[in-house]
C-alpha cells in the first residue's frame, strides 16, 4: 500500500508539470500574425488624391507595393475640393495629395497636416475637342464663337480656377481682346466637379472643347485632339502632398511621400506628362 502510494504521487506531479509545459507547436495550425502597425510600416495605406493623378499613382502604387511587401495602398480619387471637404468631416486618410497649393493650404489652417507639404509635380493646361471636331475648332480664339458648347470644371475646382486664370491672361492679348473671357464664358454648358468629368464628357462628344490637364489629355489620345495653349497664356498647375494628422499608417505614409519624391516615383510621374517639381 505504501508503495502504491508513492506511485500516486509520482504521477501527480509527472501530470502537473506536463499541463505547465509549454505546448508543441501544430504544424496545421493557423500562423499567429500581428496586426499591422504604424510601427511596422506595412498593411493599408489610404492615399486621398486628386482625380488627375488617377493613372500615374495607379502605377506607382504597384511598384511601391513591391518595393514594400505587406503594403497595400488603396485610393480615393476626386477633386482636390471634395478630398478636403471629406478628410475635414473626420474621413480618415493618411496622406493627401492636392492638384494645388490652395486646398492644401485649407488643411493646414485646420491643423490637419502633418509637417510641411512638398511639392512633387506640375502640370499645365490644354484646350481638347472630340476626335471628330463637329464645331471646327482649330485655335483658342474659336472658344469665343457664339454657339460652341464648351465644358469646364467648376471655379472651386483646382483645374477650373486655372481655367479662370487662363482666360485672363488670354483677355489681355491684342490677339483676343479684352472681352474674350466674357465671350468664352457665355458659350459654358457644364462645369464638372473634376477633370475626368470634363475629360470623359469631351471624349463622348457631348461638348465641342473642353480644358484639361495636358497629363489627363494624354490618357484619351484616341478619343480627343489637343489645341495647345502657348506657354505664356498657360498656368502651372503645382502638385503638394502631405501626411495627414493622426494618420491610421503614418510610418507607411512617410515611405509612400519619400517614394513619389524618389528617382523611381519621378519616373513614373514624368512617364504619365508631369512635369518635375524643379
Amino acid at each position: 500500500m505504501k508503495r502504491m502510494h508513492l506511485f500516486a504521487i509520482a504521477l501527480g506531479v509527472m501530470l502537473t508539470i506536463s499541463a505547465c509545459a509549454t505546448p508543441t507547436p501544430n504544424p496545421t495550425a493557423a500562423p499567429i500574425v500581428a496586426p499591422a502597425t504604424a510601427a511596422n510600416a506595412n498593411g493599408a495605406l489610404t492615399v486621398y488624391a486628386a482625380a488627375s493623378l488617377t493613372s500615374a499613382f495607379k502605377e506607382i502604387a504597384a511598384a511601391f507595393e513591391q518595393t514594400n511587401p505587406g503594403s497595400h495602398v488603396e485610393f480615393n480619387f476626386a477633386g482636390s475640393q471634395d478630398l478636403v471637404t471629406q478628410i475635414s468631416n473626420g474621413a480618415r486618410a493618411d496622406v493627401f495629395a492636392s492638384a494645388d497649393l490652395k486646398n492644401m493650404d485649407a488643411l493646414q489652417k485646420q491643423a490637419l497636416i502633418h509637417g510641411a507639404p512638398q511639392v512633387f509635380a506640375r502640370n499645365k493646361l490644354v484646350v481638347i475637342v472630340p476626335q471628330t471636331n463637329p464645331a471646327d475648332l482649330k485655335a483658342l480664339q474659336d472658344l469665343a464663337k457664339p454657339g460652341i458648347k464648351l465644358i469646364v470644371a467648376d471655379k472651386t475646382v483646382p483645374v477650373g480656377n486655372y481655367t479662370l486664370q487662363m482666360l485672363d491672361k488670354l483677355s489681355t492679348d491684342a490677339a483676343f481682346g479684352a472681352g474674350f473671357k466674357d465671350a468664352t464664358l457665355k458659350n459654358v454648358v457644364s462645369q464638372e466637379n473634376n477633370v475626368k468629368a470634363v475629360l470623359s464628357k469631351i471624349s463622348l462628344g457631348e461638348g465641342d472643347a473642353g480644358v484639361v490637364y495636358t497629363t489627363d489629355a494624354q490618357t484619351a489620345a484616341k478619343q480627343v485632339t489637343m489645341i495647345d495653349v502657348p506657354d505664356q497664356f498657360n498656368v502651372i498647375a503645382l502638385y503638394p502632398l502631405a501626411t495627414v494628422k493622426d494618420a491610421p499608417n503614418a510610418a507607411l505614409a512617410a515611405k509612400w511621400v519619400e517614394f513619389i519624391l524618389s528617382p523611381q516615383g519621378q519616373t513614373i510621374l514624368l512617364k504619365y506628362g508631369f512635369i518635375p517639381p524643379s
